[in-house]
């Protein structure tokens, strides 16, 4: 019986929240759903896809920064966990297919830190890189991923610090993380990267 009506009540929240959404984003897609967001800001730059699950805690901001309208999109069948917090001041794009633990930090942008006669909050945001997070794959739990790019169907192993762009059909893990497997296609299988 609980397990049923929590699914009703999903069910509703999706429905009212999926409404909204639409009103205020820049595209949110069928049956996609944000459960109970902690901050949201610059939604009128942000697109869901479709059938994008993303659970509590979620902190998203697309920031108009230089004269740039921000790009921050969502593609289809994305599962993003709890508290992921993801900044585009230029291009974040997370492509189909996704699947992102939680705790998660993703940016394309950092804080200026070079005078060092003004403590670093006063500092100026500034664009390091685009971020794209290709289809197919999977960013562990409590990874960054700062000014980077991850390829097709690559794995972000729990607890590394992604600033580099790492190639598809790798794994990659550590601080900074570095690939320590790739996929080979000649042998079919998944070799280490010594």
């Amino acid at each position: 019986m609980y397990e049923l009506m929590f699914k009703v009540r999903r069910k509703i929240a999706t429905l009212v929240s999926s409404y909204i959404y639409r009103l205020s984003f820049k595209n949110f897609g069928k049956k996609s759903g944000i459960f109970k967001p902690d901050i949201l800001q610059g939604v009128k730059y942000i697109e869901v896809g479709e059938r994008v699950v993303i659970q509590p805690g979620l902190w998203a901001l697309a920031l108009k920064n230089d004269n740039h309208n921000p790009i921050l999109n969502i593609g289809d069948n994305v599962y993003i966990g709890r508290f992921l917090h993801i900044v585009s001041v230029r291009r974040v794009i997370i492509e189909k297919d996704v699947l992102i633990a939680d705790k998660v930090y993703i940016s394309d942008n950092l804080h200026e830190y070079k005078d060092i006669q003004t403590p670093i909050s006063q500092q100026p945001v500034i664009f390091k890189d685009d971020v794209v997070i290709k289809e197919g794959a999977w960013i562990g739990e409590n990874v960054s991923i700062i000014g980077a790019c991850i390829g097709r169907n690559s794995v972000v192993a729990a607890n590394s610090v992604v600033t580099k762009d790492i190639p598809d059909y790798s794994v990659c893990a550590g601080v900074p993380a570095k690939v320590i497997k790739k996929y080979c296609f000649e042998r079919n299988e998944w070799i280490s990267i010594s």
